[in-house]
């Protein structure tokens, strides 16, 4: 399938790993020229000229704290300098942080919603001219916690709610300049988060191996396995094609069916 995005521009942040990484190497493929975000400029070099060896279409990679509004300015009129236009936003930056309410400090809200919820909001603000400009799409990378969070998942399911309710929000805000916005709400797939924890753990069993420990992880997903991050890169990707141009204001579970909600 041609998704009909060869020629455009994508801004991923959280681009040089996980998901994000999945989303560049997708619309790479597809001809899109892409720009990785995140705070490490050496990862984004590699993984930059990694995806551009694989697709043969130009990324590059501009390391910004999606925190910092004056940097998320930045970073696009960098992008705008370089390729002329913005067609696709990927807000993506995010890492898991989960506490009971008693343990939760005032600290580890400010740091996710910091990076979720205002860099999201910063990202959005500083593209969307472009966006309407050009009739472009937003992705939100959220998760099912969102929308049915569990004991402990405080403060993520809290500032990915808001991350889903700010979907819907723009969808209907932006609609009218032909800018669609949807959402990914993620679970359990593959990462570098769960390698580390995985590491850490061979102190104690280091007779489990990497594939062993998401093999257990599984156990409890209703497909029975841990998912791979180009399976939500690969439906980014169609969210914000020409393929999904009737598609807006919705919230897709990439989850395995684990979520007790639609």
């Amino acid at each position: 399938m041609d998704l009909g995005v060869s020629g455009k521009v994508a801004i991923i942040t959280g681009g040089s790993n996980g998901i994000g990484r999945a989303a560049a190497e997708r619309l790479s493929a597809e001809g899109a020229l892409v720009a990785l975000v995140s705070r490490t400029q050496a990862d984004l070099d590699q993984v930059a000229g990694e995806i551009s060896t694989s697709s043969g279409n130009e990324v590059i990679g501009i390391a910004t704290d999606v925190r910092d509004e004056d940097a998320v300015k930045a970073m696009v009129e960098a992008v705008v300098a370089k390729w002329g236009r913005v067609d696709i936003l990927v807000n993506n930056a995010g890492t898991a942080l989960g506490a009971r309410f008693m343990d939760m400090t005032n600290e580890m809200v400010e740091q996710d919603f910091g990076l979720k919820v205002m860099g999201a909001v910063f990202c959005t603000r500083y593209a969307l001219p472009h966006l309407v400009a050009n009739k472009g799409a937003i992705c939100n990378t959220t998760t099912p916690g969102g929308k049915a969070p569990g004991a402990g998942s405080q403060p993520t399911a809290l500032s990915r709610a808001s991350g889903i309710s700010l979907t819907k929000t723009w969808a209907n805000e932006f609609a009218e300049q032909g800018v669609r916005v949807n959402t990914v709400c993620v679970g359990l797939l593959k990462s570098r988060q769960h390698k580390l924890r995985w590491e850490k753990s061979l102190e104690k069993r280091p007779d489990v191996t990497l594939e062993e420990q998401y093999e257990r992880m599984g156990q409890n997903v209703p497909l029975g396995r841990v998912g791979e991050a180009s399976e939500a890169g690969d439906v980014i990707a169609f969210l914000c094609s020409e393929r999904a141009s009737y598609v807006t204001g919705t919230a897709v579970n990439i989850d395995g069916g684990s979520s007790p909600v639609v």
